[in-house]
Parts: structure tokens; sequence; C-alpha cells
């Protein structure tokens, strides 16, 4: 078992979940998907990630490793997992693992992607409020079971 793997399991053993607010959350996303259909529905689930990246702004990162600290610690304040962050020359990787699960509520596929929508909003103002440029884009590159791969390059 990998490193991230492990600690995927050592977060979700530690997690609570609350009844009630998940439920109430996967009926409105279903139901933004069965009325206003996908691409619609993640374009406004990009725009909640970027208004909840304004009410929980990241402290200033000077570093990969610090940028990745801030992520980390607005993330525990929700439980939503975790992040490795990779810089690489033209590019930057946003590994987020330990994705809340859609606890057998609604399609996992359907699922994974609007959090993948939510989650390009909220990483996008994360990173332009860190001094990113509004022409770098932000994309979901995959959504895994439990995983999320976001790319931050022109």
């Amino acid at each position: 078992m990998s490193e991230f793997q492990e600690r995927t399991l050592n977060y979700y053993r530690q997690q609570q979940y609350q009844p009630g607010w998940f439920d109430l959350l996967s009926l409105m996303i279903n139901g933004m998907l069965n009325n206003a259909g996908e691409q619609e529905s993640h374009a406004f689930l990009r725009q909640m990630g970027d208004s909840l990246a304004g009410r929980y702004p990241l402290g200033a990162a000077r570093t990969v490793g610090e940028l990745e600290q801030q992520i980390n610690l607005a993330l525990a304040r929700f439980n939503w997992g975790f992040v490795d962050v990779q810089p690489h020359e033209t590019a930057m990787l946003i590994h987020h693992m330990a994705l809340p699960s859609a606890g057998g509520q609604m399609d996992d596929r359907q699922w994974r992607q609007a959090l993948g929508a939510v989650l390009s909003g909220l990483y996008a103002r994360w990173l332009g409020e860190q001094g990113g440029s509004p022409t770098v884009s932000l994309t979901c590159l995959d959504t895994g079971s439990t995983t999320a791969t976001f790319r931050y390059q022109l």
C-alpha cells in the first residue's frame, strides 16, 4: 500500500459524517443535474467553489510547500480530504485525496464530477489570490473513486 493510500485510509477512519446534511446536498446536486444538465450544473458548482474560497481565503504562501499546507488547513475545516501539490516546469498538479464519498446517495461518477467542479472553482480562486494569473487555467484532469487531479497551466 502506498503512502497516499495509507494516508487516505487513515483520513477516512477519522471522519464523522453528519446525517441529513449530506442527504440534502446530494438531493440538491441530483436535482440540478436532472433539471439543468451537467454543463450548466458544473458551471454553477464552479461558481460556488469560487464563492467558498472567498469565504475561506488562504494565508499567504511563499513556497509550494506552504501553499499545500494552507490548502490542507482549509480542507481540514470541511473534512474534504487533503492535497499533494506537485510543481513542474510549466505546470502545477494538485492531487486531491480522500474526496468526500457519495455514500450511496447518488451516482458515484456524477458525484465525483460535481465535486471536481466545486474544487475547480475553489482552487482557481485560491491560486489567483496567491498571485496566479487569471489567464492561467485550472483543469480537472481526472476524478477517481477517492481522488481528483487538477492541472494549473497556460
